[in-house]
């Protein structure tokens, strides 16, 4: 027999709908369709040619506090070592500021996006993110196996992390970041980029159409994808620092910077 006096375990939970309201998420926007990432304000575009091939970089201004790990020289000397068959129709680079609720719920070290809407046009880019030097950089303790091999990467790159009650902590440096993403992220955006195009745009006997080699592509598990990302980056790595090209110290020009109307602010730590 029910009991009237016995009160429902869900009353005020999220099982029935409270904060669901308040939740806070990344905002998005009726009238523009363009995904968060897309939005840039206040950039500039800086062209550089590397090994016959036109590169183009896009530098959102950055907030207090918050700077580029990687000058734009640092990232066409990495981009020189790069096989120029991996290139591509990839010729947009993103130096991207992040909203405060992105770092809080989306945190990235860069993306690859395999259609991005720039100036009306379509192309694939990667995004390199801007990083708060007041900022910390928090694993949890609970981790999936991805996750701990992504911890031991992290270590690998020098990030020290101390451990707490639920998790491990790091203060973000400019040096160790710069490893993050410069070496490690960068060409690991390249090997996603270059696997797309080995399913999706030059499969060499492939009966099937774009659209359903997208698919194809799109149903891959994640695992595969990010294993041979992984690959390349790490194949990319072994190769250049047995030829010894890698590592190599921060390009920092200031007048380079300044002729490319760039704020220096933008890749320094400090103010100059």
């Amino acid at each position: 027999m029910k009991n009237p006096s016995r009160r429902n375990k869900n009353i005020g939970t999220a099982k029935q709908g409270r904060s669901q309201n308040n939740r806070m998420v990344i905002p998005s926007s009726w009238h523009d369709a363009k995904v968060f990432y897309e939005r840039l304000a206040d950039y500039k575009v800086v062209e550089r040619t590397v090994q016959d091939h036109t590169f183009r970089f896009v530098v959102e201004a950055t907030r207090e506090t918050c700077i580029y790990s990687c000058t734009i020289e640092d990232l066409c000397k990495l981009l020189s070592l790069i096989p120029v068959a991996d290139y591509g129709e990839l010729s947009l680079i993103i130096l991207r500021q992040p909203k405060r609720k992105e770092e809080l719920l989306n945190p990235v070290w860069g993306r690859l996006i395999y259609s991005f809407e720039f100036e009306g046009i379509h192309e694939p880019a990667i995004i390199l993110e801007a990083i708060d030097l007041d900022g910390q950089l928090k694993i949890p303790k609970k981790q999936s196996l991805e996750m701990q091999r992504e911890f031991q990467r992290l270590q690998q790159d020098g990030h020290a992390f101390v451990e707490g009650k639920r998790s491990f902590t790091t203060s973000l440096q400019l040096d160790k970041v710069r490893q993050t993403q410069l070496l490690r992220t960068l060409p690991h955006e390249f090997g996603h980029y270059v696997h797309y195009c080995q399913v999706v745009e030059a499969p060499e006997g492939d009966e099937l159409n774009w659209n359903q080699r997208w698919e194809r592509y799109h149903a891959l598990p994640s695992e595969e994808k990010e294993r041979f990302a992984h690959q390349y980056a790490d194949q990319l790595n072994e190769e250049l620092k047995n030829k010894g090209l890698l590592p190599f110290q921060r390009i920092l020009n200031l007048e380079q910077i300044q002729d490319d109307g760039l704020s220096v602010e933008d890749f320094t730590p400090t103010p100059i």
